[in-house]
């Protein structure tokens, strides 16, 4: 009799152990399932709610990605799982370069580009405000602007001669106002130099890139 209930003890045991360990490879294996079809169903969401949500989605992506692969230690044969999980990082990492592309502001216009070249990105745009240039800034700002100029000066189109000459005089606008507001004549004389520089280097290469065009025209 007690050999008979030492024997119904160990196999409820061993019966216990094996619901146990079914039980915890079924939760893995809806873990994998959960982190496959948040994968399957982020792709579906409209594209200005992800963007308005994206770090939240990255998050949870995340999350869930690492649960996943976790989660593959509580599978026995664990080679379908796998496979799935792969595939899914293929597809959500797809979609993640497709999502920073829609969601990338777009490229600046070339006249934008000429002029965060020569003040900074940002720093000028189309309301053609020079109010952050001050006393203690503007001789950076001129040297900035004469340096680019001179760097490039090979490749301006007379479109961007123009844009120049136009940017240039609303600096040198500014800078009626700033010398009132505490300019050093150190600063003032070392700008006096740069626009000594910038004056013929305007002139020869704008009529220079005009006289260019003229040809590409009779062509």
């Amino acid at each position: 009799m007690k050999n008979i209930q030492l024997l119904s003890g160990i196999a409820l045991i061993a019966l216990s152990f094996t619901s146990c360990k079914d039980e915890k490879q079924e939760k893995a294996q809806r873990t994998v399932d959960s982190y496959v079809t948040y994968v399957d169903s982020v792709k579906n969401v409209a594209a200005a709610d992800l963007k308005e949500n994206w770090k939240t989605v990255e998050s949870e992506y995340d999350r869930k990605a690492q649960e996943a692969e976790l989660a593959l230690a509580d599978i026995k044969d664990n080679s379908a799982a796998t496979e799935k999980i792969n595939t899914s990082k293929v597809k959500y990492e797809e979609f993640r370069k497709e999502m920073t592309a829609v969601f990338a502001p777009p490229a600046p216009s070339p006249k934008q580009q000429l002029r965060n070249a020569l003040f900074g990105e940002g720093k000028i745009g189309d309301d053609m405000s020079f109010s952050w240039v001050n006393a203690q800034n503007i001789h950076s700002v001129y040297q900035q602007f004469v340096h680019t100029v001179e760097n490039n000066k090979d490749r301006y189109s007379r479109e961007d001669w123009d844009e120049i000459k136009l940017l240039y005089e609303a600096l040198d606008s500014r800078k009626n106002t700033v010398e009132k507001e505490g300019l050093t004549s150190e600063d003032n004389r070392k700008i006096a130099g740069l626009k000594i520089k910038f004056a013929p280097m305007y002139t020869v290469n704008r009529m220079g890139a005009k006289s260019e065009e003229n040809k590409e025209a009779k062509k």
